[in-house]
């Protein structure tokens, strides 16, 4: 069982728990937040590939 079978209710459950836990005020932050973390970790994987087909090319 992956992440790739959270179905739209179990979503709606982890949203109506964070509600409650962090309140409606928090949850923007808290978003903007881990889409930053998201792109970041994003960027340097993508980072570390093209450093890693350019380390292949010159061989």
């Amino acid at each position: 069982m992956g992440i790739g079978s959270i179905g739209v209710p179990s979503l709606i459950l982890i949203l109506i728990v964070a509600l409650l836990i962090f309140g409606p005020s928090k949850l923007p932050e808290i978003g903007k937040a881990f889409g930053q973390t998201l792109k970041e970790f994003k960027q340097s994987t993508n980072d570390l590939m093209s450093d890693n087909d350019d380390k292949k090319e010159t061989k």
